[in-house]
C-alpha cells in the first residue's frame, strides 16, 4: 500500500491528511443557517469559515449558479429566494419564489430554476433572467424534495403529506406520473444514468428506489443502527456517486452516515457525523462530502475515499442546507 493510500485510512493528523490527502482543486462551500437567517462560507482547502453572511429568515435550499458567480438562498419565510454575489456576499436581487420556498433545484443549463412551496402544495417554475415565473405545478401537500433527471426532460417533486413522489414533464410543466413512497418524503436523486431515482422518507425510515421508465419502487433500503432507536432514524439527504457505486445517505437524528452500494442497496457502514444531520453535497471532484449537522451547529467533512469523517467544522446556528462551488 502506498504511504498516501495508507496515511488517508489510517487518520492521520489534520495537517498531514491536507498534504497527503486533500484534494487538488479549491472550492467553496455555502451552509445555510436556518435560525442564524445566514450562510457560512468555507473554503474546502483550509477547512475553515471564511465569511458569514446575511440572508433572509429561514434560510434552507441554497444551490450555485452554473458560472459559479451567484448564489441562490431560499429565504423560506420571507416567500423570496435571495440571489447573492458571491465575490461580495451581497444579496443583490430576489426573485419571486411563490410561498414557503424550501428546497429548488436549477436546470443544468443554468436557467429556469424550480421551487418547491410548501405552504402552497405546487411548484413555481422562474426565469431567473427575467425574475418571471414561467408556471405553477400543482402537487401533493407540503411539497419539499427536488430532482432533474440528467437529461434535464424530467423533474420529480416529493410531498411529504402526500407521500408520493410527483414526475413532471419540463416542457409542457404537467405531472406526468405520481409513485407511493414511504411516510414523508423528503429528498429525490437520480442516479447519473438517469435510470433511477432514490427518494428517502424521513418517517417511514428508508429510501425507495424508484425504476424511471416503468415509474415503479424496485426497492426498499432499510437501515438499522445497534444502541440507536428504529424512530431516530430518519432518512433525509441522499448523494449518489457519478460513478453510481456509492450513495451515501444522511440519518437525521440517528447521527449518521449510512455508506450503501448503489449496485446491491446493501448498507456497508454507518458513518457518525454530528447531531441531526440532514443535508450533503460533494466537492465537484467528489473527494469529500459534506454534511449539515443542525443541532449541534457544525458540518462534517467525509473522505469519499477512505469513507471517513475528517473534520468538523462549527458554523452558524441550525446549518440546515449546503451547496459546493462549480469552480
Amino acid at each position: 500500500m502506498s504511504r498516501r493510500v495508507e496515511a488517508c485510512l489510517s487518520g492521520v493528523a489534520l495537517g498531514a491528511w491536507f498534504a497527503l490527502c486533500g484534494p487538488a482543486a479549491a472550492f467553496t462551500a455555502y451552509v445555510t443557517n436556518e435560525k442564524g437567517n445566514s450562510v457560512s462560507v468555507i473554503d474546502t482547502t483550509t477547512m475553515a469559515v471564511t465569511a458569514t453572511w446575511k440572508v433572509g429568515r429561514r434560510p434552507r435550499g441554497v444551490t450555485v449558479s452554473k458560472d459559479g458567480k451567484e448564489l441562490f438562498v431560499c429565504a423560506s419565510d420571507d416567500d423570496r429566494i435571495d440571489v447573492l454575489d458571491t465575490s461580495s456576499g451581497k444579496v443583490v436581487r430576489s426573485l419571486r419564489s411563490g410561498p414557503d420556498p424550501e428546497q429548488f433545484i436549477l436546470d443544468a443549463s443554468g436557467n429556469p430554476l424550480y421551487v418547491a412551496n410548501e405552504d402552497d402544495s405546487q411548484v413555481t417554475i422562474i426565469d431567473i433572467e427575467k425574475n418571471k415565473v414561467l408556471a405553477e405545478v400543482p402537487v401533493g401537500v407540503e411539497p419539499e424534495g427536488m430532482g432533474l433527471s440528467p437529461d434535464g426532460k424530467i423533474l420529480v417533486n416529493t410531498s411529504e403529506t402526500t407521500n408520493m413522489a410527483h414526475f413532471i414533464d419540463t416542457k409542457t410543466f404537467q405531472v406526468i406520473d405520481n409513485v407511493l413512497v414511504d411516510a414523508r418524503p423528503r429528498f429525490a436523486e437520480f442516479t447519473a444514468d438517469g435510470k433511477f431515482l432514490w427518494v428517502s422518507a424521513e418517517v417511514g425510515g428508508t429510501v425507495s428506489v424508484i425504476d424511471v421508465a416503468q415509474r415503479r419502487v424496485i426497492k426498499k433500503i432499510t437501515f438499522k443502527i445497534p444502541s440507536v432507536n428504529d424512530e431516530a432514524i430518519q432518512p433525509v439527504g441522499i448523494r449518489i456517486t457519478k460513478d453510481g457505486t456509492k450513495a451515501f445517505v444522511a440519518l437525521g437524528p440517528a447521527n449518521r452516515v449510512a455508506v450503501i452500494d448503489a449496485k446491491t442497496y446493501e448498507v456497508e457502514k454507518y458513518l457518525p457525523v454530528g447531531q441531526r444531520v440532514w443535508q450533503l453535497a460533494f466537492t465537484p471532484d467528489q473527494k469529500m462530502l459534506f454534511t449539515t449537522n443542525g443541532t449541534s451547529n457544525d458540518v462534517s467533512v467525509i473522505d469519499v475515499a477512505a469513507e471517513k469523517v475528517v473534520k468538523s467544522i462549527p458554523v452558524g446556528l441550525l446549518p440546515w442546507g449546503v451547496a459546493i462551488s462549480p469552480n
